[in-house]
């Protein structure tokens, strides 16, 4: 599609190549289930080829390049709420289609699908708070599969990298403008959109080059979501977000891995190119990758990730094998029991001289990547966040998970932190997934794990659940947002 989120009323056009003589478009909205909205017209179908990938490979197709599939029209209804909506493409004439059941929330995933946001044409009406979807990492890991063929071709497999000079940054390029079916949204998003309806918040919705490009899109509203994984950031979308928490705004990070790369929107804003440690040529891992946010010039951007989240990927770890992973299930130790963020769990911390509890106990909390804190523990065995890197003071640590062992391997990161040999020879300190929040201006929650929408919106676990609703209830205010 020429834009991944349109304001009710416009015009939203999708980009579609079939083999089909004709199609129609099924579109839904994700809320407490997956809404039937609307079906478009019967659109004539037309089919073109992918452009070939620099390396030659017939499978492959080029990633750093728009596809430029043939366009259709479809104007939004002015009435359509706001949301994240889902469109499902049906092949065949009208009798084939009538044959093809209405999707339910398990029918989300998959191939002939694309999403995008529908914002408010008045902003911050409806709710106080923005949802943002992470489209920025969702295109880094976008293969542009079909049903019928594997291309694997991404940041991650097959990348494209270009030298840059002549205005153009270094560093891989990824077109916005490819097609791959959905599979994110299914897992993270939706599962959360379902229980924030179920519970009566009031939600609108943006898209990363929304935050990107408008300044004061953050005015209308109290409190900024950060859900899942949401790994790839540009330099105005820091700022933005800074300034609203400076201004009194807040966020709740419900994820993790957040802001590791740094990514510079080009070509109207339509791709982006990002010098990021993956393949160049034989080159593996392409070091220095001078779109990483921590390290200092000239290896890095030299603005922690800290300095916004109070936490980084740094000082967390990941599982590998089959996304999401099997993974443990201990859950986060409990610090700080009589904070307001545990108002109502009855969970304990130990100081009544009992073993402290563990918030999400039992499920796969922890993960499927982790951010941590710098900390070391005091006299009294609790941990506390060490200012480094940026962070803000004080940054209190609430829940602690910690990563041991480390493995040490670059290339099979168990339990580890991808603070790997290969970047910090000089180990900094113990690896942990923690949990906490801080103020500066507005306050910031961070959940430090990618799986807690997961987790709270499937109700696995009532002390997350509870955690969580005390989070929104509390920042949704910027009033009573203070510790």
């Amino acid at each position: 599609m020429n834009r991944e989120s349109v304001t009710a009323g416009e015009i939203l056009t999708l980009h579609v190549s079939t083999d089909a003589d004709e199609f129609r478009v099924r579109f839904y909205r994700l809320g407490r289930e997956l809404s039937f909205m609307a079906e478009s017209e019967v659109f004539r179908g037309e089919w073109k080829s992918p452009p070939p990938h620099p390396d030659g490979v017939a499978e492959h197709a080029s990633p750093a390049v728009a596809w430029e599939l043939p366009p259709y029209a479809f104007r939004t209804p002015e009435e359509w709420p706001p949301g994240i909506y889902l469109a499902h493409l049906v092949p065949g004439d009208a009798e084939s289609a009538r044959s093809v059941p209405l999707l339910d929330a398990s029918g989300i995933e998959g191939f002939s699908r694309e999403f995008f946001v529908v914002r408010p044409r008045e902003p911050g009406r409806r709710g106080r708070i923005l949802y943002k979807k992470s489209t920025f990492t969702r295109h880094a890991y976008n293969q542009s599969n079909s049903q019928e063929l594997t291309r694997g071709c991404n940041l991650y497999e097959n990348p494209v990298y270009q030298e840059g000079g002549d205005g153009e940054p270094r560093g891989h390029r990824l077109s916005l403008h490819r097609p791959g079916g959905v599979i994110d949204l299914a897992y993270w998003d939706a599962p959360f959109i379902a229980w924030l309806e179920r519970c009566g918040y009031a939600v609108e919705y943006c898209t990363d080059l929304d935050l990107h490009e408008d300044p004061e899109l953050l005015a209308p509203y109290d409190l900024l979501l950060s859900v899942g994984h949401d790994e790839y950031w540009s330099e105005e979308m820091r700022a933005h977000v800074a300034a609203h928490v400076d201004g009194g705004g807040n966020v709740a990070f419900f994820s993790a891995n957040t802001c590791w790369w740094r990514v510079h929107p080009v070509d109207g804003n339509t791709a982006f190119v990002s010098d990021t440690d993956h393949r160049v040529g034989e080159e593996y891992p392409h070091l220095p990758a001078t779109d990483l946010w921590w390290p200092a010039p000239p290896d890095g951007v030299g603005v922690p990730e800290d300095s916004l989240t109070g936490m980084s990927f740094r000082n967390g770890g990941m599982w590998p094998g089959d996304w999401p992973g099997d993974r443990p299930r201990a859950g986060y130790t409990v610090q700080h029991a009589g904070h307001w963020v545990f108002e109502g769990t009855g969970l304990r911390d130990g100081s009544d001289g009992g073993k402290p509890d563990a918030l999400g106990a039992g499920t796969a909390l922890i993960g499927y990547e982790c951010d941590g804190a710098s900390f070391a523990y005091d006299g009294e065995g609790v941990a506390r966040a060490v200012r480094a890197d940026g962070s803000p003071s004080p940054f209190l640590i609430l829940g602690i998970y910690v990563l041991d062992p480390v493995n040490e391997s670059f290339h099979d990161l168990r339990w580890g932190h991808w603070n790997c040999p290969e970047r910090e020879p000089d180990a900094t300190g113990p690896r942990a997934a923690t949990m906490g929040v801080h103020t500066a201006g507005g306050t910031v929650f961070s959940a430090g794990t990618t799986d807690w929408p997961v987790v709270c919106g499937r109700e696995l676990d009532a002390g997350v659940v509870r955690v969580t609703r005390n989070v929104l209830d509390r920042l949704s205010h910027r009033a009573t947002a203070d510790r």
